[in-house]
């Protein structure tokens, strides 16, 4: 196997054009377990299948097995060129096939390296946490929800009517043009009136009735509906209402601290300290989070670097596998999704480019100034990290890894923390 580095593409330092011409030995037995696989999928008159011989094969078929060869090859051909040229790149190349026979096969990679990063300023930059304060007002309506979550739900009497915020156990069957259609049946269904969980104008029809009414209620299904059949359409729902039940508020009594089940909070003195402490506590970690984005955001004008774009679509190509698997979380697919926002694929895809470029500046930043400040985590440090956050979620380390993607990336996730740490340090 050879090796040329021919005229890079660009002037840029870290963009390199690399030429690797696999022949020889290499190449042969290539071709010869290539075609071997290929012969056992065909038959030629004369022979056993598996067993015709190479220069039939060709005048039949042609060598279409020299690609299959040169896909064998194509990842020792990649470890070449980064290990000839003492290349580490930063985003996952497209080999080009240039040349092709039974003699040799050759590759171009465009092998994209870190790009020069410039950190002009990063300490004393003049920016602070901003104070974390709770007020009265938000552990009032902390505990309000508290109490809201808590409520019971108990039966109103015979002549007690649905009201909203009550719910209502109720029988339905819808029907279109006097006949049944599919999914518009319910029994003991329990719908609370105001939810908006039916379609417009069905529970605010349902205001006004007692247990044991029964009555027509006419609705249309609105125009965007997920159903074509009943896009847009008028129905009529049969309704019976079996029980209506109402929300009893509850109070700070004995009782309700007893539910709430938190141990040393037994009154409402004990609760509202316990609130403040987790309000306090969430706002701590969100004005963190803010903290840190100001503060990479203010280093941030102070970095020269041309980012190329490969690394930025490589970005948005792992946001989008994010985003696509948070929405499949919501049991949302990106089909639905596109068509609810009347987007595409690229509307999608521009919107996370904004995200993806500062991500990886970002990154190339604090890179650096690792760099600069020599921060390095050891191997059995990242080890301990790595047991740590297993056992935290539960799983075993083996299988921890992997989902992480290995001990290296446990070790550059604490390096990258470790660096930020050091920035808030020398911004105190």
């Amino acid at each position: 196997m050879e090796k040329k580095e021919t005229k890079k593409e660009t002037n840029k330092k870290n963009y390199h054009n690399i030429e690797i011409k696999v022949e020889g030995k290499e190449w042969t037995d290539a071709i010869g377990k290539a075609f071997k696989e290929k012969v056992k999928k065909v038959s030629v008159d004369g022979f056993r299948k598996g067993k015709c011989p190479k220069n039939i094969y060709d005048k039949k078929f042609g060598q279409d097995y020299l690609i299959d060869a040169a896909d064998l090859v194509l990842q020792d051909a990649y470890t070449k060129a980064l290990k000839d040229n003492d290349l580490v790149p930063v985003v996952q190349p497209e080999p080009n096939l240039k040349s092709l026979d039974e003699k040799s096969v050759t590759f171009t990679f465009k092998i994209i390296t870190k790009p020069e990063v410039k950190i002009s300023k990063y300490r004393d930059l003049g920016i602070k946490p901003n104070e974390v304060k709770v007020t009265k007002e938000e552990i009032d309506h902390e505990i309000g929800h508290l109490l809201e979550r808590f409520e019971e739900l108990v039966n109103k009497d015979e002549n007690g009517k649905v009201e909203n915020g009550d719910v209502a156990v109720i029988d339905f069957e819808g029907f279109k043009d006097g006949e049944p259609f599919e999914g518009g049946k319910g029994e003991n269904y329990s719908l609370e009136i105001g939810s908006g969980t039916f379609i417009p104008g069905f529970e605010e029809q349902l205001i006004g009735m007692k247990s044991g009414d029964e009555k027509d209620i006419k609705v249309t299904f609105p125009e965007d509906y997920m159903e074509e059949s009943l896009k847009g359409k008028e129905v009529t729902f049969k309704v019976k209402v079996h029980e209506i039940k109402t929300k009893e508020k509850r109070e700070l009594d004995e009782d309700f601290f007893f539910d709430l089940g938190i141990e040393g909070v037994n009154d409402e003195e004990s609760l509202r300290k316990e609130v403040e402490a987790n309000i306090k506590a969430n706002k701590d970690m969100e004005e963190e989070n803010k903290y840190i984005d100001r503060l990479l955001e203010a280093v941030s004008k102070n970095v020269e670097v041309d980012i190329p774009e490969e690394m930025v679509n490589e970005e948005v190509e792992r946001l989008f596998r994010r985003t696509e698997q948070q929405m499949a979380m919501q049991g949302i697919s990106l089909d639905l999704y596109y068509q609810v926002t009347k987007s595409t694929e690229k509307d999608l895809k521009d919107q996370l480019e904004k995200e993806a470029y500062q991500n990886v500046l970002y990154r190339l930043m604090l890179e650096e100034i690792m760099n600069i400040e020599k921060i390095e985590v050891t191997e059995s440090d990242a080890m301990e990290e790595a047991k740590r956050l297993a056992e935290r979620y539960q799983m075993e380390l083996d299988a921890f890894l992997n989902e992480f993607g290995g001990i290296e990336m446990v070790q550059y996730d604490q390096e990258m923390r470790k660096t930020i740490e050091l920035l808030k340090e020398l911004n105190k």
